[in-house]
């Protein structure tokens, strides 16, 4: 009888000390701040990686080539062009010797640089056997995933800041003057255009990367539609194009614009295209629509829009670049939070 009731009364200290333990737990406040965490970490281990560095200085010389390239006939024409309004943003859409636009060159290479950042995101804590015990923190599961995406799009800011202003300070040197505050803000207003850009393609890659268990195919899947996306989307589009409208030297006005606003319709499929044509209208005053326009030029006045104005030529541009981020990002969250996390 004592033994059996020392047990039982070991078995009650036990349940009790058990009890007390969850109310404790239940007790303590969740800590939220823990996407702060995971987004501190991974933003310091990006700018110190060595992909990080090799991406960076790639943009940069794609880009100081396309300024000098651009630099040069304006320095050329340089009476004409000190009447030339907005001047410095010609360093930025000026594209001389058959060498792409610097904003071209963003809209091309800048993906890299998110799919970079965002293919191991996930799997690679699994190949590394890092995930249990980073789930295992007092962190909610979804602040993982979150503080991954932020630190993301902060490396993003950061390398194409960094790129900007050595381009931009390297123009301002070969032209021998700077920007003005209203061609500084159509720059910083390109600038972020660009970063939801390259933040699409990181979210994509973060998807492949959570719905893929190996970093090698979740690159190459990023990479694949890249590919598809950038160098193929005009080929396809002006293919089915001309399979619905076809067109030869004959053919009417009426058809021929067919034609090729079908083709852009297709174009605009792909977010190259809605980059290229936010940032063409935003870096570019006399632009004044995104689209297509047949005008009579002998009646046309040169006119300069506002910043304001350019704005809300590219409204429906910007708004489907954040949605399309949005989006993806939610796919990869919901893949995340429903996938099972072994040790």
């Amino acid at each position: 009888m004592t033994e059996l009731g020392m047990r039982a009364g070991d078995d009650g200290a036990l349940d009790g000390g058990r009890l007390a333990t969850a109310d404790r737990m239940a007790d303590t406040p969740a800590f939220t701040g823990g996407w702060r965490i995971v987004a501190t970490k991974e933003f310091r281990d990006h700018v110190r990686s060595m992909r990080f560095l090799v991406l960076v200085i790639l943009l940069s010389l794609a880009g100081l080539a396309s300024v000098h390239a651009a630099s040069g006939p304006i320095r050329d024409a340089a009476d004409t062009a000190t009447r030339t309004p907005s001047i410095f943003l010609y360093l930025f859409t000026l594209a001389p010797q058959r060498i792409p636009a610097f904003h071209e060159f963003i809209g091309l290479l800048g993906p890299l640089l998110g799919i970079a950042l965002g293919f191991d995101a996930i799997n690679g804590e699994r190949s590394q056997r890092t995930l249990p015990r980073l789930v295992a923190q007092p962190i909610f599961r979804d602040e993982i995933i979150n503080g991954k995406f932020v630190a993301g799009i902060a490396t993003i800011a950061t390398a194409l800041a960094a790129v900007m202003a050595i381009v931009g300070g390297y123009g301002a040197l070969r032209l021998g003057i700077g920007p003005t505050w209203a061609e500084f803000a159509r720059v910083v207003a390109f600038y972020l255009v660009a970063v939801v850009y390259i933040a699409l393609w990181l979210a994509l890659a973060i998807l492949f990367s959570t719905w893929s268990r190996r970093a090698a195919t979740a690159a190459l899947a990023s990479l694949a539609i890249w590919l598809v996306m950038t160098m193929f989307a005009g080929l396809i589009a002006g293919v089915v194009a001309d399979a619905v409208h076809s067109v030869d030297a004959n053919s009417p006005v009426e058809e021929v614009l067919a034609n090729a606003r079908l083709e852009l319709t297709i174009r605009r499929l792909s977010p190259d295209q809605l980059y290229q044509d936010a940032t063409g209208v935003l870096l570019n005053p006399s632009r004044q629509s995104t689209g297509i326009v047949v005008t009579d030029q002998s009646a046309a006045l040169p006119s300069s829009l506002s910043l304001f104005d350019s704005l809300v030529l590219a409204w429906w541009q910007l708004v489907v670049l954040v949605a399309g981020t949005v989006v993806i990002f939610a796919v990869a969250y919901s893949i995340f939070m429903r996938q099972e996390v072994r040790a």
